[in-house]
């Protein structure tokens, strides 16, 4: 189970003023592609589950993915998830003819994903997806990750934290977030849900 704080801030400049305070906790960027497939039925979908593949800094490396059952509520972000490492170049070939999805036995979620949701019948297509600029800081025990996420109708910013005791850590960042004058919401929809509605919140 991946639990993560999710608040959503308002525009740009909210994420830049945000990184500038971040900037001595500063860890690594990463430029994320992430691209979604499903079934011709949506099989997926309809079982509240999605199937990822996120690749990173250009292709150096990429993470196949399946989640389901999410649910986010009060700015807290609860989801079951399963990821295993991916060969780029194979992830690639994946994209470019969906349909090598169900014939890739080497890796455990690809399987799960088949045989748990039955898409090994239909085979698979993309749905797209987007891209995400994710900037990773250390800050008072907590792994920050700021957020600014390019769909093609715009451009959304989160500040999210994975953690075990999410509603400390909620509260520690929000204390964080109005000390400085950050305006901020608790985001009430996933990157995915997002991406599928076609629209900003």
């Amino acid at each position: 189970m991946e639990v993560e704080v999710k608040l959503r801030l308002p525009n740009s400049a909210a994420h830049q003023r945000l990184s500038d305070i971040l900037s001595p906790f500063h860890r690594r960027t990463h430029l994320q592609s992430n691209l979604f497939f499903d079934t011709p039925s949506a099989r997926l979908s309809s079982n509240l589950a999605a199937l990822r593949l996120r690749f990173y800094d250009s292709d150096t490396s990429c993470v196949v993915s399946l989640k389901s059952k999410p649910l986010i509520s009060n700015g807290v972000s609860r989801v079951e998830e399963d990821e295993e490492p991916i060969d780029p170049s194979l992830a690639r070939a994946c994209v470019a003819e969906p349909w090598r999805l169900a014939s890739v036995e080497s890796s455990r979620v690809l399987r799960r994903a088949r045989e748990e949701f039955g898409c090994g019948e239909e085979g698979f297509v993309c749905l797209g997806g987007f891209r995400n600029v994710r900037a990773v800081y250390e800050w008072k025990g907590l792994k920050l990750e700021l957020d600014e996420t390019q769909f093609d109708f715009g451009t959304s910013y989160e500040i999210e934290c994975e953690t075990g005791e999410p509603e400390e850590a909620k509260r520690v960042i929000e204390d964080f977030l109005k000390e400085n004058g950050i305006e901020y919401e608790y985001s009430a929809l996933s990157k995915f849900a997002v991406f599928r509605s076609g629209k900003l919140p």
